[in-house]
């Protein structure tokens, strides 16, 4: 392990962007990244929200109908019964009779769910917690890190932070506004018909806050573009690794630092 990793210590800010002490990281930050488990526990999370959906084995099939057979000029297909024109019913492809059951419909025993072990969840949860230190993984990101800015940051009172305004004047003290900008310029209009269905925009992710618990800067900083805003006791691989990719910087409250031996990862 590099002398780099060996040094726990990190800034603490004030909301007025200034550096006012100095913290040691709880060993959490250490923990080796391990990006395929990461990316387990991300696809794991992702797919536990997917709801299952499926069709009625008999959808289509609860008929009378039955073919004519041959010789009188007309497709072999089953037909309802009782009608002058007969209507095909039954048909295994809706391009063969109007009304046809579906091909290859969804199947409710179809397993979409990945699941993964407790211990291997927890283990991804600190080694996600781990990659917010290593500066060389969030800049593979892409995030836009200030030169010679140390990660993870911390600011100490950031709960206290009330209103947008403030917050935005605390990331432009601390040089992390450039990376919401960097989200809010890349905001483009999706293709397809999936601006008709409530996701016309694809919004990029910027930083993640990081705060002990209920506070007002909650609703502070969650309407920066790309910004998402966590309790630590909430936390979980989609904020910490949108992706599957870890590295994402990260904005750290002091208190929420120190809880994190408390937390049960």
């Amino acid at each position: 392990m590099s002398n780099a990793q060996n040094n726990l210590e990190v800034p603490v800010y004030d909301v007025n962007g200034a550096e006012v002490d100095k913290l040691t990281l709880p060993s959490v930050f250490l923990q080796e990244v391990r990006e395929d488990i990461i990316r387990r526990a991300y696809l794991a999370a992702l797919t536990a929200r997917i709801q299952p959906q499926g069709r009625d084995p008999m959808a289509g099939k609860r008929t009378t109908a039955e073919s004519w057979g041959v010789g009188f000029g007309i497709a072999r297909v089953p037909r309802v019964k009782g009608s002058r024109y007969p209507r095909a019913a039954t048909a295994a492809f809706v391009t063969m009779a109007v009304g046809g059951r579906s091909a290859h419909a969804p199947r409710v025993d179809k397993v979409i769910r990945e699941r993964i072990n407790k211990k291997e969840r927890r283990l991804a949860i600190r080694s996600a917690i781990a990659a917010t230190a290593k500066k060389d993984l969030v800049v593979r990101r892409g995030h836009r890190v200030p030169e010679g800015m140390s990660l993870p940051v911390v600011v100490r009172g950031l709960e206290k932070v009330e209103s947008t305004k403030q917050a935005r004047d605390l990331l432009s003290k601390l040089g992390l506004w450039v990376d919401v900008e960097r989200v809010h310029d890349n905001i483009r209009i999706r293709a397809g018909k999936g601006k008709m269905r409530g996701r016309r925009y694809k919004e990029g992710k910027s930083l993640l806050v990081v705060l002990p618990g209920k506070c007002k800067a909650y609703k502070a900083f969650r309407n920066l573009p790309g910004v998402d805003v966590v309790y630590v006791s909430n936390i979980s691989v989609l904020h910490l690794a949108p992706g599957g990719v870890p590295g994402r910087l990260t904005l750290w409250s002091e208190d929420a630092v120190k809880s994190l031996e408390e937390v049960k990862t």
